[in-house]
Parts: C-alpha cells; sequence; structure tokens
C-alpha cells in the first residue's frame, strides 16, 4: 500500500531554492515595482528579467507545462508544492512564468490555436515578452452564460464582435483578449458561447476604466465596450459553440495552482499573527496567553493544515486519474473553501493586530476585501457547493420504507433475529 507525505528529495532541493529565492529576491520587488505586467516600466524590465533568468536555470520556469512547450511537465502534486512557495511573493508568479490568466490562456492555445496562434501570441507568452487577457464576465449577469449578450457575427471572413465586459482580467497591460461571445444564439446555453482571439489595439476595443478591488484605485480589471470589432474568421479557438469546453482546459489545474498559492499567502499571515501575540502585552501578560487569542491561533492553524491537505489530495487524484472530470467534486470542493479559510485567517490576524491591522501599512484589510473576491472569481462558491452535493448524492440512494435504513429498532430487531441461537444458548447455559 503506497501512503506517502513525503516530498521526494530532488525535488525538495529545488523547492528549498524556490522558497530561499522567493523570500530573499522576488518579495522585495513588489516595493518598488508598481505592477508585474507592465511590460513598459523599465524598472520591472531591470529587475525581474534577472532573476526569471535564474528561474530558467534551476529548470522551474513555466512549471504548469508539458515538455513539449518547453516545461518540465511536472504533475500536479508538484506544481502544487511549488505554488504554495509562490504565494508567499505577489510577483513571484511573473518571476516564475506562472502568472494568471496567462498560465490558462496559454494552455488553451497550445490545445486549440492554430500554428499561426502559437507563433503569434503563445511563444511570446511562454518567454513573458507579452501578457494577456481572459474576457468573459459580463456587467449584466456575471458569469452566467444563460445571460450573456456579446455577440460575434461572422461577416465573410471577419468575426464582429459587438457587447460590453465585465472585470476583463489585466486587459489593462494585455497584447491580447481572449473572449467568449455569442455565436450561436439558438443553441443551448453552454454551447452558443464561442472563444475568440482579440488583439487589444484592435479597433473598437474600447476599456472604458480600470478596476481596482476594495481600496485599490490602480485596478487591471477591465470594463470593455467591444463596438464592431472585427478580427479574422480563423481567430476562432475550437469550434464554434465549444467554449466551455475550451474553458475547462484552463480550469481544472488552474484552481489547485491557485489554492496552494492561497495556502502561502494565508501562511504568511498566520506567521505574522503568531509573531504579534508573542510581542505584544495587554493587562500585564502577552497576548499569547489570553484564551481568545489562542482560539484564534487554533482555529486558524486547523483550517490551513485541512485546507492543504484538501488540495493536495485534489492534486494526486488528478496525477493518478489524468482526467478532471473524475476529480469534478474535489476541484469545486477546493474552489468553496478556498475563500473561507483565506478571510478567516486574514480576519484574525487583522483582529490580533488591532488598528495596526486595520491600516494600509498591514496586508490584512486588503486579503480580507481579496477573500471575496476569491468567492467569486472562476464562478461563484455557492455554484461549486451545489456541484459538491450534487457529486456527493450520486453515491447514495435513497429508502422507500417508512423509516431510514439505518433506523435503530429496525436494526436491533435484525441483530436479534441473526444472533438467536447465541442469545437462547447463553441464557439456557
Amino acid at each position: 500500500m503506497a501512503w506517502d507525505f513525503d516530498t521526494d528529495p530532488e525535488y525538495q532541493e529545488k523547492l528549498d531554492w524556490a522558497a530561499n529565492f522567493v523570500r530573499e529576491e522576488v518579495e522585495p520587488l513588489q516595493y518598488v515595482i508598481k505592477h508585474p505586467n507592465d511590460m513598459e516600466d523599465p524598472i520591472r524590465n531591470k529587475l525581474i528579467k534577472p532573476l526569471q533568468q535564474k528561474v530558467k536555470d534551476m529548470g522551474l520556469w513555466a512549471c504548469h507545462l508539458g515538455p513539449d512547450l518547453g516545461g518540465p511537465g511536472y504533475g500536479q502534486v508538484k506544481l502544487g508544492l511549488l505554488n504554495e512557495i509562490l504565494g508567499g511573493a505577489g510577483f513571484a508568479p511573473i518571476v516564475f512564468g506562472c502568472q494568471a490568466p496567462d498560465t490558462g490562456n496559454s494552455e488553451i492555445l497550445a490545445h486549440y490555436g492554430t500554428q499561426r496562434h502559437k507563433d503569434q501570441y503563445l511563444q511570446p507568452l511562454l518567454n513573458n515578452e507579452i501578457v494577456s487577457c481572459f474576457s468573459m464576465t459580463e456587467p449584466q449577469g456575471g458569469a452566467d452564460p444563460k445571460v450573456f449578450k456579446t455577440t460575434a457575427v461572422l461577416e465573410g471572413d471577419e468575426w464582429v464582435i459587438n457587447g460590453h465586459k465585465w472585470f476583463s482580467s489585466n486587459a489593462r497591460y494585455a497584447a491580447f483578449l481572449i473572449v467568449m461571445c455569442v455565436t450561436e444564439p439558438d443553441a443551448a446555453p453552454y454551447n452558443k458561447m464561442s472563444m475568440i482571439i482579440v488583439p487589444t489595439d484592435t479597433p473598437g476595443v474600447n476599456i472604458l476604466r480600470n478596476v481596482g478591488i476594495g481600496g485599490d484605485e490602480d485596478g487591471t480589471h477591465a470594463y470593455i465596450h467591444y463596438d464592431n470589432v472585427r478580427v479574422p474568421a480563423d481567430n476562432l479557438l475550437g469550434e464554434r459553440g465549444e467554449a466551455f469546453a475550451v474553458a475547462q482546459t484552463r480550469l481544472g489545474g488552474g484552481r489547485i495552482h491557485h489554492a496552494m498559492r492561497t495556502i502561502g499567502q494565508v501562511q504568511k499571515s498566520f506567521d505574522m499573527m503568531c509573531e504579534r501575540v508573542l510581542s505584544r502585552e495587554t493587562q500585564g501578560e502577552l497576548l499569547a496567553k489570553k484564551q481568545m487569542v489562542q482560539e484564534k491561533i487554533a482555529d486558524s492553524w486547523m483550517d490551513i493544515q485541512m485546507f492543504r491537505l484538501l488540495v493536495l489530495q485534489t492534486a494526486w487524484k488528478i496525477d493518478k486519474y489524468q482526467d478532471y472530470m473524475m476529480v469534478r467534486k474535489d476541484i469545486a470542493a477546493v474552489k468553496a473553501t478556498m475563500p473561507r479559510v483565506f478571510h478567516d485567517v486574514a480576519a484574525n490576524a487583522l483582529m490580533i493586530h488591532g488598528s495596526l491591522g486595520v491600516s494600509n501599512e498591514m496586508p490584512f484589510s486588503r486579503q480580507v476585501i481579496e477573500s471575496f473576491h476569491m468567492g467569486l472569481a472562476d464562478g461563484p462558491t455557492e455554484v461549486h457547493k451545489v456541484t459538491v452535493a450534487r457529486q456527493v448524492l450520486r453515491d447514495y440512494n435513497g429508502t422507500n420504507g417508512m423509516f431510514p435504513t439505518r433506523h435503530i429498532p429496525a436494526l436491533r430487531e435484525e441483530a436479534i433475529k441473526r444472533f438467536a441461537d447465541v442469545i437462547e444458548d447463553a441464557v439456557n447455559a
């Protein structure tokens, strides 16, 4: 029976190198560079590109990719362990070539793109010469495809796109957008959408404004109006009406990576919380001596450990079955649990730091807001809980009896009948 929680020594050496590298060389970047995806920032390029080369020299560049795309072909468990480290610094994903939404978009292009798409968009994306955007949700209906209104109509050899998209991730800096459009309006909701590549500088792509999260005034999520945007017909990714099949390419593994990066971020908040309670005195003793503070420490630690094991077990199942649909329940459970753990640990850390915790001099208030964003990205938490429940209930059956099958009086009667001879012999002995 194979059951092991150890990491093989060779890979552990890489993880140890990555942890030290992220802590010593990557984490300070966030205090001197405005945004990791601003390719026109000379300070960004001067500081980040040499670090990216170090990562490439260690064989840890774009580890989510298979060997055919220049990656090492790591499974989800190894990727998860690496991403846990990367979660500790906001600039780490770009330094390691695995930043969202580029990771998912690169997988879409690799699976569904033509050779022209790969030459023009994929390879520069993998080299971090450009960044990209995933443009799906809409202002009137969020992520619900049944109410999407952005259309793409084929006129001759061009798609003509019209509509509004909301919270299009990374559009501010993107060289191109992958846009989900209605191309088959009379089809069923999940068969009417298609994915189309749109270069950001195409006439008619109007970024109405960039939207930040919480108090972030320098947002990168765009509100976009597509006004008679014309792109070549072969910018279609996959077949017409296959947008959701295409989208699944970017979601399964991506959610595992995102979850492990979240754990890395939450662990840092937990570390700060522990330092605080061992440093601050009130009412004549350390905060660490207060039972309600101890409760927050205990709850936070248990939440992190349980969530981490859930994510790694899900990663292990993906590696084992090589089929995201067989692990759909687990992936949905990861997605539904992630925002709660993030919120609860960040909120505990915030409270323990007092007024300093709610200030912009500590990361906790932004993390609390980000936890709500996390509960909306890639579909609302409630939707994923529905998926979990439906998948779980497939393994059960109801009963037509008056009472449940585990009704104690019926079980007792059955047991008495089964062991009647033994009981009778014991009574008569």
